[in-house]
């Protein structure tokens, strides 16, 4: 929770914090990438005083960790999130709103507002949307990675001159049916040679 009670209610009033906060459970994209529970966040808030409330501005950085979704090798990076949230004073006027403005619009205006609680906001459902937000869905641990065998799974990476040879699936059976005649032709051969063996004994 931030404090804004000694920035008042002044409009025009400005007050500036630095503080480093522990990022909250499942600050991320799940099984993907995020910022680690508990790990430091560091935030440079600007807060402003208007008519309505209080007008928060600042930027999130960490360090977010996941794997790369080509070759699945552990990553880290750092991750920088802007954001703006205007936090309003319970008792506003909402100008916008006419006296006979339905309730249910009224109920639906503030589920998308945040509130000030005696002159406290709580920053982490903004911080979380930030994050998120600038965290990449498909994180590489490099541009030039270039992932693995789609038949094997070793690492191209490490193995450039890495291939297999390709088969046309037409002659997949063939080639079974060839290595099946082989196998009996060698099992009629041992038997040949079994028989002069034998023979030869006589």
């Amino acid at each position: 929770m931030f404090d804004t009670r000694e920035l008042g209610r002044r409009p025009g009033a400005l007050k500036r914090l630095t503080r480093s906060v522990e990022a909250p459970k499942d600050l991320g994209i799940a099984d993907v990438i995020g910022v680690p529970e508990g790990a430091p966040v560091e935030l440079d808030l600007r807060l402003e005083s208007v008519m309505e409330g209080v007008l928060v501005t600042g930027t999130a950085r960490a360090s977010a960790e996941g794997e790369c979704v080509r070759c699945l090798e552990p990553l880290r990076l750092k991750v920088a999130a802007d954001f703006q949230e205007m936090f309003s004073y319970p008792d506003a006027d909402d100008r916008g709103r006419g006296k006979a403005a339905d309730p249910a619009d009224d109920a639906e205006d503030d589920e998308d507002r945040y509130f000030l609680e005696d002159g406290l906001f709580d920053l982490e459902p903004v911080l979380r949307d930030a994050v998120v937000l600038a965290l990449p869905l498909q994180p590489v641990c490099r541009e030039s990675c270039a992932g693995l065998c789609s038949e094997c799974g070793a690492r191209l990476d490490e193995n450039p001159d890495h291939h297999h040879d390709a088969l046309d699936p037409r002659w997949a059976a063939l080639q079974g049916l060839a290595e099946t005649d082989q196998d009996g032709e060698k099992d009629n051969m041992g038997g040949a040679e079994a028989g002069v063996d034998e023979k030869q004994e006589k």
